[in-house]
């Protein structure tokens, strides 16, 4: 329920607003205690001053394994909880082998306690140290790079570059939780925003973002992983064709990125046009390679089918990317 409270002059220059007693008594505050004012546009957000920002949660686990255990322990670091107490009755050898497995695969965290019934993991990053921005840029370099390497090993019949770029899926995959980590925190604290020096609707932009480079590696991934199927040459003709669609992909996600960077409005909306309508031409380019297809033998020319459609894919999210670029560049009511 929205409430409102007149502003009132004490001190002949003082400006003076009450706070409704309800949300203060929830809130822990009362005379004397000192709270935060954080401007943000025309906007100003208050919380109470807390001496330890660290924020902690327990979660019962008696009844989760595998997947299931990894996917909560993930999702209590995305949440924002910076100690995570995981208790059971008895937590079983597997499970403390999937909470290591959780753990090493997320940025920051370790095991700070374990005993029989209970397993401690913090966060022992400082979030005022993270970047938001030099997270997505890192996921860009990476899944452009797993994608070329993908190609290559391919094309190369490389077995040990397809390896290396599906265990680089996992870097991405650490990233991606990072950002997601940071973006939640800002929604959470105004203190949060501050600290990492931008406004929130470039940190959502930073995460929409950082969603499609994550789909991107997943599909450098699977291309990777399509590969290691193929003992004989691609024909020429079709390695000439995936070459050429390949650039085109990852031009229309550069492009879209450096839009999404770009501080001159104009020249964002611009270059993120110009990615837009490339992802047309990708289109049409796309279906012109599975014509090529045609004559191949049929189980080859579906396994290419799908690596044509992960690179075509691919080029969609750069897309996307734009469109967050375009939102990112456009007047703000």
């Amino acid at each position: 329920m929205v409430e409102t409270r007149k502003v009132q002059v004490t001190g002949g220059s003082t400006y003076t607003v009450s706070i409704p007693k309800e949300w203060a008594t929830a809130n822990g505050v009362s005379a004397g205690s000192v709270v935060e004012f954080y401007p943000e546009d025309d906007s100003l957000f208050m919380t109470p001053k807390t001496e330890d920002d660290r924020t902690e949660g327990t979660l019962d686990v008696t009844d989760l394994n595998g997947d299931e255990l990894m996917r909560a322990v993930m999702t209590m670091y995305v949440s924002g909880f910076d100690i995570i107490a995981l208790e059971a009755p008895r937590i079983t050898t597997a499970q403390r082998r999937t909470i290591r497995q959780a753990t090493q695969s997320l940025v920051g965290l370790e095991v700070l306690e374990e005993t029989r019934d209970r397993v401690v993991i913090r966060d022992l990053l400082d979030s005022s140290e993270l970047s938001i921005h030099n997270a997505v840029t890192r996921m860009r370099l990476i899944a452009l790079s797993m994608l070329e390497d993908a190609v290559t090993a391919l094309i190369d019949l490389d077995e040990d570059m397809a390896r290396d770029v599906i265990q680089r899926d996992d870097d991405v995959d650490r990233l991606w939780m990072v950002v997601s980590r940071i973006f939640r925190a800002t929604l959470r604290s105004p203190r949060a925003a501050e600290e990492l020096g931008l406004p929130r609707e470039v940190c959502f932009d930073y995460q929409s973002a950082a969603r499609q480079l994550e789909r991107i590696a997943d599909h450098a991934s699977k291309i990777a992983h399509l590969s290691l199927n193929f003992e004989d040459p691609v024909p020429e003709d079709v390695v000439d064709a995936l070459e050429e669609l390949h650039a085109d992909a990852a031009t229309v996600v550069d492009t879209a990125m450096d839009a999404l960077f770009m501080d001159d409005s104009n020249e964002a909306t611009q270059q993120a046009n110009e990615a837009r309508e490339s992802v047309q031409d990708i289109d049409a380019h796309a279906r012109s390679i599975d014509e090529l297809l045609r004559d191949l033998d049929p189980a080859r020319a579906q396994l290419l089918g799908l690596i044509v459609d992960s690179l075509s894919r691919s080029a969609d999210y750069g897309g996307n990317v734009a469109e967050t670029a375009l939102q990112k560049a456009a007047p703000t009511p």
